[in-house]
């Protein structure tokens, strides 16, 4: 049975979580699908950096370390984040980059391992990781003498040997989708003798989360993508508590000194995840970020990471849907799993050619999603869509594809302007 757009803004009428659209400011006319990409700006965000810079930096200067929570920030923002990632209080903190972050927990992975099990130096990552955390991995490789090996998601279990050190895995793969059973993979590599190192970018804020449950190593995440902490947002680290005092992370900053104002000359480790924190951190992006982390609480008392995974999973299988009735014929792929337990909270669709260009015509009309090229290889050009139900409803995925039909249909997407290449895609 065809579903109308009538049937969507039914849909959308019922939709208890509707009212946390409010939250954001979304433009006139836009139907946001890149929200794995950069979230949608909160509408609280900008009078909160506005305080910030204008009375917390501007009036109170210095002092506001101590009388606006400066100092403290990092890890309250983490704490925040622990409550989406299944994370207990004190384990999280916001900090630095995602790249920065992979480095401190993969270093300290890596000897961790070689401590409790020596001769293991290889780390183990897909082929289609996203590239940061295989660059990371290879420049650590380089300099330690260790081992990076690359393989596709089905060869995973074959590479679980006694020759592993960490299985380093992003939950939610960028570019199709797809998604680990976290519980699962972790205790196959324990059971292996290795540690696990995930990343969060495309999860958090996304998909439930329990690294304690799952009782996983190390994690990292991004706080511009679900979480809507604005463009370059800081990230987050994640260590296991049985871990988090074992080593130093090798960027031993100030910030993470146990008594940092007391400037001695030697370091001396602050306790738990507090460590992993570097230099001074960037209060103005913190705020923000906090405001977005805020927008995904929001939803605790409207049913919490449960009730926005049901609506991401509705979301997408309804996206799947119309696609398949009303894109039929027009050279389109689905490489995003269906079933609902290996699917993250977007769909992509790939094209042997002018993926770019369709999708450049579909942000022209206001329908934002974005691209991802392909490798030459296993992986082709991607239209890639992210859906979050925070602000997104039934109304908008049914205009969305309606939109990616006229642009197939009519060939607009072979306007010469659709084909210029953009820095940033």
């Amino acid at each position: 049975m065809t579903t109308t757009l009538q049937d969507c803004q039914a849909l959308d009428a019922q939709d208890p979580l509707r009212p946390l659209r409010d939250l954001f400011t979304l433009p006139p006319g836009t139907i946001y699908l890149d929200g794995n990409s950069l979230g949608v700006m909160p509408a609280a965000a900008p009078a909160r950096v506005a305080d910030v810079v204008t009375r917390e930096w501007g009036q109170d200067l210095i002092k506001s370390w101590n009388q606006a929570g400066w100092f403290e920030a990092p890890r309250k923002v983490g704490d925040k984040i622990a409550r989406l990632i299944g994370a207990t209080p004190g384990t999280v903190v916001a900090t630095d980059s995602t790249s920065v972050n992979l480095f401190k927990v993969l270093s300290a992975a890596l000897r961790q391992s070689a401590q409790d099990r020596p001769g293991r130096w290889r780390i183990v990552s897909e082929r289609s990781n996203f590239p940061t955390d295989l660059y990371i991995a290879e420049a650590l490789c380089k300099d330690k003498g260790w081992e990076l090996v690359l393989v596709e998601p089905e060869e995973i279990a074959a590479h679980l040997d006694d020759r592993l050190a960490i299985l380093m895995l992003t939950h939610v793969n960028y570019r199709t989708g797809a998604m680990h059973d976290m519980a699962a993979v972790t205790k196959a590599a324990h059971d292996a003798g290795a540690l696990v190192v995930w990343d969060l970018a495309h999860s958090a804020g996304a998909v439930p989360v329990d690294l304690t449950g799952a009782e996983a190593d190390f994690a990292v995440g991004c706080g511009y993508k679900y979480l809507n902490g604005g463009p370059g947002a800081p990230a987050f680290v994640w260590v296991n508590q049985r871990h988090a005092d074992r080593f130093w992370q090798p960027l031993s900053g100030w910030w993470g000194h146990a008594q940092p104002f007391a400037f001695t000359p030697d370091y001396q480790p602050a306790p738990g995840i507090a460590r992993y924190q570097c230099g001074t951190q960037p209060m103005i992006s913190l705020a923000a970020l906090e405001c977005g982390v805020d927008t995904v609480l929001a939803a605790e008392p409207l049913g919490g990471m449960a009730a926005l995974r049901a609506k991401s999973l509705a979301l997408t299988d309804l996206f799947i849907q119309l696609v398949n009735e009303r894109c039929a014929g027009h050279g389109l792929t689905l490489v995003t799993p269906t079933e609902h337990a290996q699917r993250g909270s977007q769909v992509c669709l790939a094209r042997d050619t002018g993926a770019y260009a369709i999708v450049q015509a579909l942000i022209a009309r206001g329908v934002i999603g974005d691209f991802r090229a392909g490798d030459g290889q296993r992986h082709p050009d991607i239209l890639r869509f992210g859906f979050t139900p925070l602000y997104l409803g039934f109304a908008d995925v049914w205009h969305a594809v309606e939109h990616l039909r006229q642009v197939l249909e009519s060939a607009e997407w072979q306007r010469p302007e659709f084909h210029r290449q953009h820095a940033v895609t």
